[in-house]
């Protein structure tokens, strides 16, 4: 994809620049203004007098607020402006792939035909389960996919009849609250209510703490690190957690290895490794190895082999041992150019030959940095990519073509989503089947997340009457 961005930028400053000088006045200027509110409790105030309107809204009247949504979030403007005001405003990510995350996200995220009744008949009358709404749900949204999990949640929240508030990470806050107001035009322009989706101009610690805490917030969403997960559990207030990941691509002698070099690195480089499902580490039988670094190579792979530039590399993005927020999220050339190495524009990946128990292995870093593993055969390969993989639940690749290798990895690592023979973002629906998430439940358990996730299952008994069998 090549696209021109020179208006796109213009139009990027122009738009930054005009919330930049409010700021200084108050942002927003007038509060509350399509959703976007100075404090959390107006904000909060605000959904709660929105969702009890909204609940009494027929299903007809959802599916035609979600589809002003997605219309609202697939036009071209809109999408161009939000994802380089992302990459613009956090510093992180790559600008055409944002395009693509956006757009499926407005596509592919389930709205109320996720919502499937069950009924149960019989001599003592009729059963009815139905999928209802929690009410207000407050959800944490990251900095690494802003506008996507802003549209994401928020359709599927609202498809289960929920308002929600966000609270966006602060180093993203001017792309998400201008998600969340091109969202609130496009429901107000269909008939629908203002503040169905709310957020805060600044949010802070202290706001997302008044969320946590707020007796109008009936659940919570957390889609970020370990950090806020946690505290979402410690709430008392039934919490999804959407936390981090560490995902191995493992690698054994049956497969196609030019296929899975390509796959390997087009997965570790989207969004430049930001996603929490991108392979961050692989694990290659030694029989093959070779052979794939070759291909990887050929895939835009810039292999380091000498061991005092992956020592100063180290430094330079885990300086002290604590991950350096100034290269999360950036590509390839720039991180090589940290250590005076000029790469080539093809570059998108650095690799290099660790150890197993490599901090590059076994920390996510979210940058496109990929260390490769040696072992001796697959057993010892499954041992050590569901060991890497730390538990986390979270995402897994393996390329094989033994499909008793591949059901073994399977089994072993327990991971939500589990991609075989292609690359990680398969397992969200790019070039994948299925739904769209980009809320993965692994901590909580509800996997990747839609609609029927944001509701609560209720049972409607009617004792000794209509049953027609």
């Amino acid at each position: 994809m090549n696209i021109d961005t020179t208006g796109i930028e213009y139009i990027v400053k122009k738009v930054m620049a005009e919330i930049d000088c409010v700021e200084e006045k108050g942002w927003p200027v007038k509060d509350g203004e399509y959703g976007v509110f100075n404090d959390m409790n107006n904000a909060i105030d605000a959904a709660y007098i929105a969702q009890k309107t909204y609940m009494r809204q027929t299903m007809a009247f959802r599916s035609k607020i979600i589809a002003a949504m997605r219309a609202e979030m697939l036009k071209k403007e809109n999408m161009e402006v939000i994802c380089q005001m992302a990459v613009e405003e956090t510093g992180m990510g790559n600008y055409e792939h944002k395009l693509i995350k956006h757009e499926l996200a407005a596509t592919k995220t389930p709205g109320v035909e996720d919502l499937v009744a069950e009924a149960f008949t019989g001599d003592d009358g009729l059963t009815l389960m139905e999928q209802s709404p929690f009410g207000v749900i407050g959800s944490v949204s990251p900095s690494t996919n802003p506008s996507e999990t802003v549209i994401s949640n928020g359709i599927g929240m609202l498809a289960g009849g929920n308002t929600v508030v966000f609270a966006p990470h602060p180093s993203a806050k001017k792309t998400s609250a201008l998600t969340v107001k091109l969202l609130n035009k496009a429901i107000i322009a269909a008939g629908g209510p203002e503040n169905l989706i709310v957020t805060t101009a600044n949010p802070t610690i202290d706001s997302a703490n008044v969320m946590f805490t707020s007796d109008k917030i009936t659940m919570l969403c957390a889609t970020g690190g370990p950090g806020v997960v946690k505290q979402v559990l410690m709430s008392g207030k039934k919490a999804i957690g959407a936390g981090a990941g560490n995902p191995p691509a493992l690698v054994d002698e049956t497969a196609d290895i030019e296929k899975a070099a390509k796959d390997i690195i087009d997965g570790c480089c989207f969004d430049n490794n930001l996603p929490c499902i991108a392979e961050k580490e692989v694990v290659v039988v030694e029989q093959v190895a070779d052979y794939l670094i070759f291909n990887m190579k050929k895939n835009g792979a810039y292999e380091l082999k000498d061991a005092a530039k992956i020592k100063e590399l180290e430094d330079l993005v885990i300086p002290e041992g604590r991950l350096s927020r100034d290269y999360v999220g950036r590509d390839a050339k720039t991180i090589l150019k940290g250590i005076g190495i000029e790469a080539d524009p093809s570059v998108r990946v650095i690799i290099m030959e660790t150890s197993c128990n490599h901090i590059f292995a076994v920390e996510e870093l979210m940058m496109p940095i990929l260390p490769v593993v040696r072992v001796k055969n697959i057993a010892e390969g499954i041992e050590l990519a569901v060991c890497l993989e730390n538990g986390n639940r979270h995402t897994a690749v393996m390329h094989s073509t033994n499909i008793n290798n591949l059901t073994e990895m399977a089994k072993r690592v327990q991971t939500t989503i589990f991609v075989k023979n292609g690359p990680s973002y398969a397992g969200i629906g790019v070039g994948g089947e299925g739904y769209t998430t980009f809320t993965i439940a692994g901590p909580t358990g509800e996997g990747l997340t839609s609609a029927k996730t944001f509701t609560r299952k209720r049972r409607c008994v009617l004792v000794g009457g209509f049953t027609i069998k």
